[in-house]
């Protein structure tokens, strides 16, 4: 394992517990945890609000040339890891479902998959990190030492994706978010540029009748066996 890098990479489509599961992995073994997610949503977010055509790629280097994206830690080993782009709090205006296809189409821009691939990449050079996303394993992390897949069945899946939303205050429709979800994966599963796939490395997770517990159980036992 010496050509591997101490990292544990945890990718999978939307609505799996992606983050809840990453998040406490990174805390019991002491990681620090990187949410590529929430890069792609805020990136998303800034060419929205630019009005920027994905195909003038002079105009998306515009954008990208003109952010500056930062990351804060969850509060708690539950929350949700803070965003402030430029300076503002976008927290809670990523975490739709609407800023979650924004990230799907800036996410299948070369140019934006290149620079956030690289930023993402330094952070991880001095290892000890839990990434969560969806080519952390295949294309931003090849190297590292764990690699799991997470996935479930698409109506569970959606079924948890509401009752997220609606704890966090909003209004969700079972239907609705089951339709975005099952476009989101076959936009990400899709795109020429690090299509959502499971690397041929990983460990597969089916969380569809699993607790988050048990899911990071898993994850947290093989790192230490095989550390």
């Amino acid at each position: 394992m010496s050509d591997k890098q101490f990292i544990v990479t945890i990718d999978g489509p939307s609505g799996v517990g992606k983050s809840a599961v990453s998040r406490r992995v990174a805390a019991e073994l002491g990681y620090t945890y990187l949410d590529t997610g929430a890069m792609y949503r805020a990136v998303g977010l800034a060419l929205h609000r630019a009005t920027v055509d994905y195909e003038d790629d002079e105009a998306v280097c515009r954008v990208l040339n003109s952010i500056d994206i930062q990351l804060v830690p969850p509060k708690t080993v539950d929350g949700e890891v803070g965003v402030i782009l430029n300076g503002e709090d976008i927290s809670e205006q990523i975490r739709t479902s609407e800023a979650s296809m924004l990230a799907s189409g800036s996410s299948a821009i070369p140019t934006v998959r290149s620079r956030l691939t690289r930023m993402q990449q330094q952070i991880g050079e001095g290892g000890r990190i839990v990434a969560e996303g969806r080519d952390t394993g295949t294309v931003v992390f090849p190297q590292a030492a764990y690699k799991f897949y997470l996935d479930g069945d698409p109506r569970e899946r959606a079924r948890r994706r509401v009752e997220q939303l609606r704890r966090q205050g909003n209004e969700a429709d079972e239907q609705e978010i089951l339709e975005l979800l099952n476009r989101r994966d076959k936009n990400d599963a899709n795109r020429t540029i690090a299509p959502l796939k499971k690397a041929g490395d990983a460990t597969s997770i089916d969380t569809t009748n699993l607790t988050i517990d048990q899911v990071v159980s898993t994850i947290v036992t093989r790192v230490k066996k095989t550390g």
